[in-house]
């Protein structure tokens, strides 16, 4: 999947600016229901936020990186502890510039 480009990140950063996270990633880090639960809120929202709690060790890069993969999503942020995913939906809502 290739990569969002500037214009395109910085229009998704804008849409994701007031949403709530939707999925968490604790202790547990990545395992089957996190990535299903990521993935069923991409398939409901096209665009979500993920947020890695404290008892989370995985480096933030790397916990986008595989849920980006195991979702085929794409990252358009990271901040924080806080993740702005992407994947375009069956009907998508959002038209990328």
């Amino acid at each position: 999947m290739e990569k969002l480009s500037g214009k395109q990140a910085r229009y998704l950063r804008g849409l994701g600016h007031h949403l709530k996270p939707v999925v968490m990633v604790g202790k547990d880090e990545i395992n089957e229901a996190v990535i299903e639960a990521t993935s069923e809120a991409l398939a409901a929202h096209e665009l979500i936020k993920v947020k890695l709690q404290e008892g989370c060790l995985s480096d933030r890069n790397e916990v986008a990186a595989q849920l980006s993969a195991a979702t085929q999503s794409r990252v358009a942020q990271i901040m924080g502890n806080t993740i702005l995913l992407y994947r375009q939906g069956n009907e998508p809502t959002i038209v990328l510039p």
